[in-house]
């Protein structure tokens, strides 16, 4: 026996209007992700640091470090 109605609820991490007013807070006051640069030559090396839980920051992958390849 249900005993009241069932209602669809809103995601906990928010809508496109909550995100968007995020972004804009975040541009505004700087608010930057901690990330570790790396160039593209030591992607192997990443992996290996991944694998052993080596690794604080996120790795962002250095594109213009293609062209040295």
């Amino acid at each position: 026996m249900l005993v009241g109605a069932l209602e669809p609820l809103e995601p906990i991490h928010g809508g496109l209007a909550q995100t968007q007013e995020l972004l804009e807070f975040c541009a505004e006051h700087q608010v930057l992700p901690n990330c570790e640069m790396i160039r593209m030559q030591d992607i192997n090396a990443a992996f290996e640091r991944m694998e052993k839980n080596d690794v604080k920051y996120r790795f962002v992958i250095d594109m213009a470090s293609l062209a040295a390849s």
